[in-house]
This record gives C-alpha cells, sequence and structure tokens, in this order.
C-alpha cells in the first residue's frame, strides 16, 4: 500500500478532494498517514500531518494532537471503517481544534454493514457529510483470490462478506 509507487497516495490525490493536511487516527491511521506524507513528499508535495493520542498526556507536550497543528481541510486516513467510531471521533477533534474535516482515505472498504440496512461506508458519508474514498474494495480482494487460484483465502473472506456484509 505504500512505498516507491504508493497506492494510498495514488488513490488520495486523485480523489478531487482539497486538503491541507492529513491525519492518522490512533493506532493504524497513524503510520499509513505518516507514509502518505512522505510519499506526498517525495513528489514534491510537503504536507504536515498530526495524530491522536487514545487519552490526553498531562505531560511533557501534552495534549491529544501530536504533530502539526489541525489547520486548514484535513482528511483523515485510516486502515477501515467498521461502525465508524473513529471517523466521527476524528471530526469532534479535528473540528475542536479549529480546522475542517475535508474526506476520508481508508486502506479497504470491507463493504460491511453498519448500524442499519447500509454499509459502514454509506453511514459516515450521509451522517458526516464526508466523501470516503478507499484504496481496495473487498470485492476486488475477492476478484483477485479467485483470479490467483487462492481458494481457501477466497472462501474465508467469502464467508467474512456473506456474514458481514451489505
Amino acid at each position: 500500500l505504500v512505498g516507491r509507487e504508493s497506492v494510498i497516495e495514488e488513490t488520495l490525490r486523485a480523489s478531487g478532494i482539497g486538503y491541507d493536511q492529513l491525519f492518522g487516527p490512533a493506532y493504524k491511521g497513524i503510520t499509513l498517514a505518516a507514509a502518505t506524507a512522505i510519499a506526498l513528499a517525495e513528489k514534491g508535495h510537503n504536507l504536515p500531518f498530526s495524530f491522536n493520542r487514545k487519552e490526553a498526556k498531562d505531560h511533557g507536550e501534552g495534549g491529544v494532537v501530536v504533530g502539526a497543528a489541525l489547520a486548514g481541510r484535513v482528511v483523515i486516513i485510516d486502515d477501515v471503517i467498521t461502525a465508524g467510531t473513529s471517523v466521527r471521533e476524528s471530526v469532534e477533534l479535528i473540528r475542536a481544534q479549529g480546522a475542517n474535516p475535508a474526506g476520508v482515505l481508508i486502506a479497504l472498504d470491507r463493504m460491511e454493514r453498519g448500524q442499519a440496512e447500509r454499509s459502514a461506508v454509506q453511514e459516515v458519508q450521509e451522517t458526516l457529510g464526508l466523501p470516503v474514498v478507499s484504496v481496495l474494495r473487498l470485492r476486488d480482494l475477492l476478484a483477485h483470490l479467485e483470479a490467483a487460484g487462492e481458494t481457501v483465502a477466497f472462501e474465508a473472506v467469502r464467508a467474512y462478506r456473506d456474514r458481514y456484509g451489505v
């Protein structure tokens, strides 16, 4: 997903989301946002990034936000959206710091049900009014596994989709 040719960075640039800063929710989003910032910098796009702590520190640098102060249009980068809790918390934090959430980029859209009949991604888009872009969707993963003849993995992922999918 990241590296010399960062698929995450390419997906973000192709998304049409306007952004000034990257934000990675603790914990998996931290490394994804950092790697994306590095990939963008290697292409001449130096952007600030930051992340949150699960609990505020009251010593040292203190606070909940680590890295650049949140400002401008902030894109949230994370691995997946399950119930949308992490995204909602990130949006609240970003707004509380005076910045504007611009959108969400996830590595994998598992295409699973949210709290109702819609997918978790659809719920985030509709309730928060933010675009959600994914690098990979579960159906893409299934197609790859099937084409590669990975029968055991294919069946396991398909069973997951059948149980939790939209």
